[in-house]
Protein backbone atom coordinates (compact mmCIF):
# COMPACT_ATOMS: atom_id res chain seq x y z
CA UNK A 1 0.00 0.00 0.00
CA UNK A 2 1.28 3.45 -0.87
CA UNK A 3 0.98 6.52 1.25
CA UNK A 4 -0.55 9.44 -0.62
CA UNK A 5 0.25 12.77 0.98
CA UNK A 6 -2.46 15.26 1.91
CA UNK A 7 -0.94 17.66 -0.62
CA UNK A 8 -1.36 15.10 -3.43
CA UNK A 9 -4.91 14.31 -2.26
CA UNK A 10 -5.86 17.97 -2.42
CA UNK A 11 -4.26 18.50 -5.85
CA UNK A 12 -5.99 15.40 -7.25
CA UNK A 13 -9.37 16.42 -5.77
CA UNK A 14 -9.10 19.98 -7.11
CA UNK A 15 -8.01 18.77 -10.54
CA UNK A 16 -11.11 16.54 -10.63
CA UNK A 17 -13.33 19.39 -9.45
CA UNK A 18 -14.25 17.17 -6.50
CA UNK A 19 -15.97 14.60 -8.74
CA UNK A 20 -15.23 10.95 -9.34
CA UNK A 21 -13.17 10.89 -12.50
CA UNK A 22 -14.78 7.63 -13.63
CA UNK A 23 -18.53 8.02 -12.94
CA UNK A 24 -18.55 11.82 -12.47
CA UNK A 25 -20.57 11.97 -9.27
CA UNK A 26 -19.63 14.83 -6.92
CA UNK A 27 -18.20 14.11 -3.49
CA UNK A 28 -20.42 16.76 -1.90
CA UNK A 29 -22.77 15.03 0.51
CA UNK A 30 -21.57 11.54 -0.41
CA UNK A 31 -21.85 9.12 2.51
CA UNK A 32 -18.24 7.89 2.30
CA UNK A 33 -15.02 9.79 1.61
CA UNK A 34 -13.67 9.73 -1.92
CA UNK A 35 -10.33 8.07 -2.53
CA UNK A 36 -7.25 8.66 -4.61
CA UNK A 37 -6.84 5.77 -7.04
CA UNK A 38 -3.68 4.59 -8.73
CA UNK A 39 -4.86 4.35 -12.36
CA UNK A 40 -2.11 1.83 -12.95
CA UNK A 41 -1.82 0.06 -9.64
CA UNK A 42 1.37 -0.32 -7.68
CA UNK A 43 1.22 -4.06 -8.29
CA UNK A 44 1.45 -3.33 -12.03
CA UNK A 45 4.43 -0.99 -11.53
CA UNK A 46 2.32 2.15 -11.31
CA UNK A 47 3.88 5.04 -9.43
CA UNK A 48 2.50 7.45 -6.87
CA UNK A 49 2.78 10.46 -9.17
CA UNK A 50 0.09 12.94 -10.14
CA UNK A 51 -0.08 11.60 -13.70
CA UNK A 52 -1.10 8.17 -12.32
CA UNK A 53 -3.64 9.30 -9.74
CA UNK A 54 -7.38 9.78 -10.09
CA UNK A 55 -10.02 11.03 -7.67
CA UNK A 56 -12.73 8.41 -7.34
CA UNK A 57 -15.76 7.40 -5.38
CA UNK A 58 -15.58 4.32 -3.18
CA UNK A 59 -17.76 2.31 -5.60
CA UNK A 60 -15.56 2.91 -8.64
CA UNK A 61 -12.42 2.27 -6.61
CA UNK A 62 -13.81 -0.99 -5.21
CA UNK A 63 -14.97 -2.36 -8.56
CA UNK A 64 -11.80 -1.32 -10.39
CA UNK A 65 -9.43 -2.70 -7.77
CA UNK A 66 -6.00 -3.25 -9.26
CA UNK A 67 -7.38 -4.23 -12.68
CA UNK A 68 -6.18 -2.50 -15.83
CA UNK A 69 -8.91 -3.71 -18.18
CA UNK A 70 -11.08 -6.66 -19.11
CA UNK A 71 -12.56 -8.59 -22.00
CA UNK A 72 -15.78 -8.04 -23.93
CA UNK A 73 -17.21 -10.48 -26.47
CA UNK A 74 -13.81 -11.22 -27.99
CA UNK A 75 -12.22 -13.21 -25.21
CA UNK A 76 -8.75 -12.85 -26.73
CA UNK A 77 -8.44 -9.06 -26.70
CA UNK A 78 -7.84 -7.25 -23.42
CA UNK A 79 -9.46 -3.82 -23.47
CA UNK A 80 -8.08 -1.24 -21.07
CA UNK A 81 -10.29 0.84 -18.84
CA UNK A 82 -11.01 4.51 -19.41
CA UNK A 83 -8.00 6.51 -18.18
CA UNK A 84 -8.90 9.95 -16.84
CA UNK A 85 -5.35 11.23 -17.38
CA UNK A 86 -5.14 10.39 -21.08
CA UNK A 87 -8.75 10.02 -22.27
CA UNK A 88 -11.60 12.47 -22.70
CA UNK A 89 -14.67 11.38 -20.70
CA UNK A 90 -16.99 12.75 -23.40
CA UNK A 91 -15.22 10.70 -26.06
CA UNK A 92 -15.98 7.46 -24.21
CA UNK A 93 -19.31 8.07 -22.44
CA UNK A 94 -22.62 9.82 -22.68
CA UNK A 95 -25.36 10.02 -20.08
CA UNK A 96 -29.08 9.96 -20.67
CA UNK A 97 -31.66 9.88 -17.87
CA UNK A 98 -28.94 8.81 -15.43
CA UNK A 99 -27.77 5.87 -17.53
CA UNK A 100 -24.22 5.88 -18.88
CA UNK A 101 -23.74 4.71 -22.45
CA UNK A 102 -20.43 3.71 -23.99
CA UNK A 103 -19.14 5.28 -27.16
CA UNK A 104 -16.02 3.09 -27.30
CA UNK A 105 -14.88 -0.36 -26.21
CA UNK A 106 -12.95 1.31 -23.35
CA UNK A 107 -16.17 2.95 -22.23
CA UNK A 108 -18.07 -0.33 -22.54
CA UNK A 109 -15.60 -2.34 -20.47
CA UNK A 110 -15.39 0.43 -17.85
CA UNK A 111 -19.18 0.60 -17.51
CA UNK A 112 -19.35 -3.18 -17.18
CA UNK A 113 -16.59 -3.80 -14.64
CA UNK A 114 -17.19 -0.65 -12.58
CA UNK A 115 -20.93 -1.48 -12.55
CA UNK A 116 -21.66 2.11 -13.48
CA UNK A 117 -25.27 1.33 -14.38
CA UNK A 118 -26.19 -0.62 -11.24
CA UNK A 119 -29.72 0.42 -10.26
CA UNK A 120 -28.73 2.40 -7.16
CA UNK A 121 -26.04 4.28 -9.09
CA UNK A 122 -28.47 5.22 -11.89
CA UNK A 123 -31.06 6.40 -9.35
CA UNK A 124 -28.45 8.50 -7.58
CA UNK A 125 -27.34 10.06 -10.89
CA UNK A 126 -30.98 10.80 -11.75
CA UNK A 127 -31.37 12.63 -8.43
CA UNK A 128 -28.18 14.58 -9.07
CA UNK A 129 -29.35 15.50 -12.57
CA UNK A 130 -32.77 16.58 -11.27
CA UNK A 131 -31.03 18.87 -8.78
CA UNK A 132 -28.57 20.14 -11.41
CA UNK A 133 -25.59 18.65 -9.57
CA UNK A 134 -24.42 16.26 -12.30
Amino acid sequence: MSYISNAFRLIVAHRATFRCEYCRIPDLGFAFPFQVDHIRSLKHNGATVLSNLAYCCPDCNRYKGTDLGSYLDDETTLIRFFNPRTDSWEAHFTVENGILYAKTPQGQVTISIFQLNAAERVIYRQELIANELY
